[in-house]
């Protein structure tokens, strides 16, 4: 056993020696101060009883010497005393109480007798033992003999100390040397425990286990500390597991709550921007109708109020148009028409949008196509749209008299079409951000030109459901951007021939019935229509509508689905059972626009869905298609 566990002295080891040393000396003390009071009672007795006798017989043999007054002979019987050298000095006393012989172990000392010799018995005085005894003749008391003796009581003491000294030493020995042995039956398996113990907290090693051989108590001890060290071991593994699950669930926890506050942020900021980007148009909107109310019989000036009306109530459709198309796609509910078009077209399509604000802005624009005619298969409008987002950001974000660059190339079966500009650029670490909802390249007031921040995030899903991909590039702020689409390209190259333009003003006259409770919406359409040479018939709830329905008998009925008294709904159904409308063709004019109110309201009876706002046109094309039988709208 290792010195450090032998001699440490908390060790349960020297505890119990302890214990067995104290209990044996315990034991030892009790027994040693027993024998020694019995001795020191013997020692004592033993004197009394020598004294006693020696006083008996002086006593006796000086009793004819005292009755004769013989001091003589009295003195030759003190002196037999010399045998006894321990009794330093006798006298003899006569009847009154008076010295009448007197007795000295050494001739030089000169004791000192009391005047009176005392009772009859013997006392302890100042370490000497002093026996009186009667001397008696006749029955008759003729005297008193008076020994004194040195009473070695403290010699006696030390000498019998010594000898119980020496041997509960040697029975203190004797006794650690059996505890020590005995002991380690108990304390090699409380020791092993204690040393796993201490590792177990050191290490924080729960698989440590106690080996031992130990039975009984002891046995069981063991075996419980090891089934607990084995139960520490798997709760700490199940913690440790769920600690990284936890450690886990918290990183992902507050991913998603950065995730959460980039996105509460940037819908605050996207919904400062689209209160700003509403307004904006609105301004110049009001100022046309003051323009026109003022002008009088101006025409050049309220031809210029109309031309600034129609494109900033463009440039609000647009904006509503965008948000309507994210939201779509988020919920999965766009879908895009897949047939074989042509890039020339596409391209076409997307400068005759974006090229008026290029202008505006004062940018140069290059067009490089490839000479051929390209053919892939997609959404004619939508990829439209894509490039004419990817052309107005370029011009908004370009510093006027900037310079933009679309151009396009095929290899490896994929089309690849670039946007570039000389513009204000993207900081590296927006580049993997700038396809995120609401997340702009320049943020700040002082931007020239303000944006939603969903263009790039709809151009991107865009091409996505087109099964191409997009990306940006820029070498930092103020070295300008490239976007570039990537799409798929058909083995074919024939181009699909262009559609013939819609002429309006073609179909008519009819017989319209407009149902709105926007007085000025539908009045003014109204107006429009009756202009066009049409019959028109407005009202602006559902029971006055359906009050009126059979005797008008409209050939067309453009019916709003939030109306008071009688929902859209409810009206086309009512407007279908009459026999005068069966053959009635009737649109929902609304501003729900999901793929689900399309379908609740071709469920109503209706034939048409448009969503709100509606132009004119929009209106003329549903007259002149049912007019030549084809349907204009899409039924989504």
């Amino acid at each position: 056993m290792p010195s450090r566990l032998r001699y440490r002295p908390h060790s349960v080891r020297a505890k119990l020696v302890a214990m067995a040393l104290a209990t044996t000396f315990a034991a030892l003390v009790t027994m040693a101060a027993s024998m020694l009071a019995y001795d020191l009672m013997a020692f004592q007795q033993n004197w009394v009883d020598d004294l006693t006798t020696q006083a008996d017989i002086i006593a006796t043999v000086s009793a004819p010497a005292v009755g004769f007054n013989d001091p003589a002979a009295a003195r030759q019987n003190l002196a037999l005393l010399r045998v006894r050298p321990q009794i330093e000095a006798g006298a003899i006393y006569g009847p009154g109480g008076r010295l009448f012989a007197s007795y000295a172990v050494s001739p030089a000392d000169t004791p000192v007798f009391p005047a009176q010799p005392g009772l009859v018995g013997y006392r302890i005085e100042g370490g000497h033992m002093v026996v009186v005894h009667p001397v008696v003749e006749n029955g008759e008391r003729v005297g008193t003999v008076y020994l004194t003796a040195r009473y070695r009581l403290l010699d006696r003491v030390g000498t019998y100390s010594l000898i119980l000294g020496g041997v509960m030493l040697g029975s203190l020995l004797l006794a650690a040397l059996v505890a020590g042995r005995l002991q380690l039956a108990i304390t090699r398996p409380l020791r092993d425990v204690t040393d796993v113990a201490r590792s177990v907290m050191e290490r924080r090693d729960f698989s440590l286990r106690v080996r031992h051989g130990a039975s009984g108590e002891l046995g069981t001890l063991v075996d419980a500390f090891n089934n607990m060290l084995a139960e520490v071991e798997r709760r700490a593994r199940a913690l440790q597991d769920a600690n990284r699950t936890l450690e886990h669930e918290m990183t992902v926890r507050q991913g998603a709550e950065r995730a959460l506050l980039l996105a509460d942020r940037r819908k605050d900021e996207f919904l400062a921007t689209l209160a700003h980007e509403l307004r904006n148009p609105l301004a110049p909107l009001r100022t046309g109708l003051d323009i026109m109310r003022l002008s009088g019989g101006d025409p050049a000036a309220g031809e210029r109020a109309r031309g600034v009306m129609e494109r900033q109530l463009k440039q609000m459709v647009r904006l509503v148009d965008d948000l309507l198309d994210v939201s779509r796609i988020n919920t999965g509910k766009l879908a895009i028409r897949r047939e074989e078009i042509e890039l020339h077209a596409v391209v076409s399509n997307a400068l005759e949008i974006a090229r008026p604000f290029i202008d505006a802005q004062g940018h140069t624009l290059t067009v490089g196509l490839p000479a051929g005619p390209v053919v892939i298969l997609g959404d004619a409008t939508r990829l439209a749209q894509v490039l004419s987002n990817l052309l107005n950001n370029a011009a908004r974000y370009t510093p006027r008299g900037g310079r933009i660059a679309l151009t396009a190339t095929v290899a490896d079966g994929r089309l690849r079409i670039s946007v570039a500009d000389n513009g204000i650029g993207i900081a590296p670490p927006m580049l993997g951000a700038i396809f995120e909802m609401f997340v702009q390249a320049d943020a700040s007031l002082e931007r020239l030109n303000a944006g939603l921040g969903v263009g790039l995030s709809l151009a991107r899903k865009l091409v996505e459901l087109h099964e191409g991909t997009i990306e940006a590039a820029s070498d930092g702020t103020g070295q300008g951007s490239t976007f570039t689409v990537a799409l798929p390209v058909l083995a074919r190259t024939a181009a699909p021939a262009p559609a013939a333009p819609l002429a309006l003003g073609q179909a008519g006259p009819f017989r319209i019935l407009l149902v709105d409770d926007n007085v000025d919406f539908v009045t003014a359409i109204g107006a429009l229509l009756r202009t066009l040479g049409h019959t028109v018939q407005v009202c602006h709830d559902g029971a006055q509508a359906l009050a009126g329905a059979a005797a008008f008998a409209p050939d067309f009925a453009f019916l709003d689905i939030g109306l008071p008294l009688m929902n859209g709904y409810d009206l086309a159904r009512a407007l279908r059972a009459l026999p005068a409308l069966s053959r009635t063709v009737m649109v929902a004019v609304t501003g729900w626009g999901q793929q689900k109110d399309r379908d609740l309201a071709f469920a109503a009876g209706f034939e048409e869905h448009l969503v709100k706002p509606v132009s004119v046109e929009q209106i003329l094309a549903i007259l002149a298609g049912h007019r030549e039988g084809v349907a204009v709208a899409d039924r989504g």
